[in-house]
């Protein structure tokens, strides 16, 4: 009943004549294509991919049309030590599957090996319980124009879909937390009004969850456990009539660019969810475990761990490179997105032997992709291998998420020891990691708070993780959060606390929007969200995580917009060139530092650690525009004199709410307050502000 087709493209590819597969799996005996029902059920047909090229298994079924449920059965020795499972009892899910039908459930039957028994192959059938793949046809070309945001101008929003709207009052009930609901017009207003341009999606590629989870009735509701890498997940789809779950992504996709915002997602293709040797066996690891999985040198029946997660894909392996880009220039070009942020994104460039290398396969593939190389690329330049540290170290054209940003602005304004140098250093983009190969100040993403850990209203109101709901003794989650509760643990009604965790929640924000690189935002942040100090809630899939738009702080969400309409005028704070140092020795403004007394900063005045005060000056010619940022982290009112102006204050963080006015030639600044000014042109009554 099957032709021989072709070995390409891989997965199932269905044209006029039928449907094309193709599966790579070089090391197996025998590749049984399964036919299911249109539930995924009931196994209907058992058919053998009747060619191998190249150890790429194919066969075309001729007359068959999209709607296909269907799932592999592999054949192969089973050795487990040798780096080999193979096991035709279990069906396994394509790699390439559009779309899946069913649902990890834990149980043993999703085993490769007998339960309690690693060494022996488990003979029992699963083909009922299984994931399977369905059959899509393309969605074919989008008519809503992309937007290209410029570099200085991007403004990074890092949310869950799930979480974004499942409580807000303004998406119908039956679309909250799902991709039509975070197209809703009234959620991109209240996005589009912040000034956010570039929307970050937490996973949304099908996931499966852990089986300790599932036993304790959570799930790993941020999704790093991929299983499907171009299969948007369902459980984000609303299930109206005449719609797929690729079809409403790809329509949430249309509706962000229609506002003139970026699209990117969380991608994780530096582990997959058949963690560690006790797993699930549901695709990879049953296909051919010894290509798409680095095993230990040591003995093969064990994964290398580098993720934490139970396993890491093998990135060394040509296939490994081909199963990441092909699924990339997927979401590009079929789903609408733009960029990605990628998950623990050493591992994917680490060879065979483990060590990173910026020129490794994956990064020069994407490199030279005439997709891919276009889009927006961020990485988490880290994981928890050796040497898997790598900020700064990606090649250019990569953006990279700057921990170092966050630990120093917390450390200063919260009082953890940070002194003015490394501020110093943090505000102008990280020069020491990011001033290499050609590569810009906005390649460091700058951030205080993202998924992983406190949100902002929790880093000073918790000293302490709050983490028991997780299941894990409190013992998950990061110990060091650099945190300060401003007196009380957790919720209070003492207004001088309140005030406090206020004024510290707007430092925080004008440091990070302030400073030159590229700012992300939590979700949430912008109105006063709180985890009640979980600072790891990955499992937590309900009011914990879903944004509480009822009790929105509306004060501070006005606050963020006014900051960020401040970086969009204020041009030399978003720049993006690197700053030099000196005025004098260019014909550009320059940067300057100055001690509160007004004289410019010497290495004495850097070294103190008794103050943590400074200005930092965007100097400019008269006939342009100068703007003065007046930093005080310190713990009493400090005086500072303004070099000559005349100055306008623009923004002052410990009193959001006062109005814009002339300056004088000495301002007294309160502790933990950031102030930003504005030299008006000329110097007398009528000087215009730009």
């Amino acid at each position: 009943m099957l032709t021989p087709g072709l070995p390409y493209p891989l997965g199932a590819t269905p044209d006029p004549r039928g449907i094309n597969f193709a599966l790579a799996a070089p090391h197996a005996s025998r590749v049984e294509l399964c036919l299911f029902d249109t539930t995924g059920h009931s196994e209907q047909q058992r058919l053998a991919l009747p060619a191998c090229t190249d150890g790429v298994w194919h066969g075309r079924f001729p007359g068959a049309a999209a709607g296909l449920v269907y799932g592999y059965r592999v054949h192969g020795p089973w050795a487990p030590h040798e780096g080999q499972r193979f096991n035709p009892a279990k069906v396994l899910l394509d790699p390439y599957a559009r779309a899946i039908v069913g649902r990890y459930d834990g149980s043993d039957l999703f085993l490769g090996h007998m339960p309690g028994h690693p060494s022996q192959r488990d003979t029992r059938d699963n083909a009922s319980v299984t994931l399977k793949a369905r059959v899509t046809a393309d969605l074919g070309a989008s008519t809503v124009p992309r937007p290209r945001v410029a570099a200085a101008e991007r403004v990074i929003y890092e949310l869950h879909v799930r979480g974004q709207t499942r409580r807000h009052p303004d998406v119908p009930s039956e679309l909250q937390g799902t991709y039509a609901g975070l197209a809703e017009p009234a959620v991109l207003d209240h996005l589009q009004q912040l000034g956010v341009t570039t929307l970050s999606l937490m996973p949304v590629q099908h996931r499966a969850d852990e089986e300790r989870l599932l036993k304790m009735g959570l799930s790993n509701y941020w999704g790093y456990t991929t299983i499907g890498w171009f299969a948007p997940e369902a459980r984000y789809w609303s299930g109206r009539p005449g719609t797929t779950p690729a079809s409403e992504f790809r329509a949430m996709a249309d509706a962000i660019h229609a506002r003139g915002m970026e699209l990117v997602i969380d991608v994780v293709y530096n582990h997959s969810a058949e963690t560690d040797e006790l797993g699930p066996t549901l695709s990879m690891r049953g296909i051919d475990n010894a290509l798409y999985y680095h095993l230990r040198p040591d003995d093969h029946a064990r994964y290398e761990n580098w993720t934490g997660c139970g396993n890491c894909l093998n990135f060394a392996e040509p296939r490994v490179v081909q199963l990441a880009t092909d699924s990339l220039r997927h979401w590009v070009t079929e789903l609408g997105v733009d960029g990605f942020r990628f998950d623990l994104a050493t591992v994917l460039a680490r060879r065979a032997g483990g060590e990173f290398d910026p020129r490794a396969p994956f990064l020069a593939a994407v490199a030279q992709d005439p997709v891919l190389s276009r889009a927006l690329l961020i990485a988490e330049p880290w994981d928890i291998g050796p040497g898997g540290y790598r900020v700064g170290e990606f090649p250019p054209g990569w953006l990279e998420w700057n921990d170092r940003f966050r630990d120093t602005q917390r450390g200063f304004w919260l009082r953890h020891g940070a002194g003015l140098g490394d501020f110093a250093h943090r505000f102008t983009a990280s020069s020491g990691q990011f001033r290499r190969g050609g590569r810009a100040p906005t390649a460091s993403v700058n951030f205080i708070t993202a998924h992983d850990g406190f949100t902002l209203r929790d880093l000073v109101s918790y000293n302490e993780r709050h983490n028991l709901a997780n299941g894990e003794g409190n013992r998950d989650g990061s110990g060091n959060n650099l945190s300060r509760n401003c007196g009380v643990e957790g919720e209070t009604d003492d207004p001088a606390v309140l005030a406090l965790r206020a004024q510290m929640q707007r430092a925080l924000l004008a440091a990070l929007l302030l400073s030159q690189g590229t700012p992300m935002l939590l979700a949430g942040d912008e109105i006063g969200h709180t985890q009640q100090g979980n600072n790891n809630a990955y499992c937590q899939d309900n009011p914990t995580t879903w944004l509480d738009w009822a009790g929105a702080d509306a004060g501070l969400q006005r606050y963020v917009a006014r900051l960020l309409a401040l970086r969009r005028e204020a041009a030399p704070l978003r720049s993006a060139h690197w700053w030099p140092a000196d005025a004098s020795r260019t014909a550009h403004a320059g940067l300057r530092w100055l001690c509160p007394e007004g004289s410019d900063m010497t290495p004495a005045n850097w070294e103190r650690d008794d103050r943590a005060a400074l200005m930092v000056l965007f100097d400019a010619p008269p006939t342009e525009v100068a703007w003065l940022v007046l930093v005080h982290a310190g713990t009493d009112t400090v005086d500072f004199a303004l070099p000559p102006g005349p100055w306008r204050l623009r923004l002052a963080s410990d009193d959001d709410g006062a109005p814009e006015r002339p300056m004088a030639a000495m301002e007294r600044l309160p502790p933990g307050s950031l102030w930003l000014a504005h030299r008006v042109r000329g110097d007398g009554p009528g000087a215009t502000l730009s």
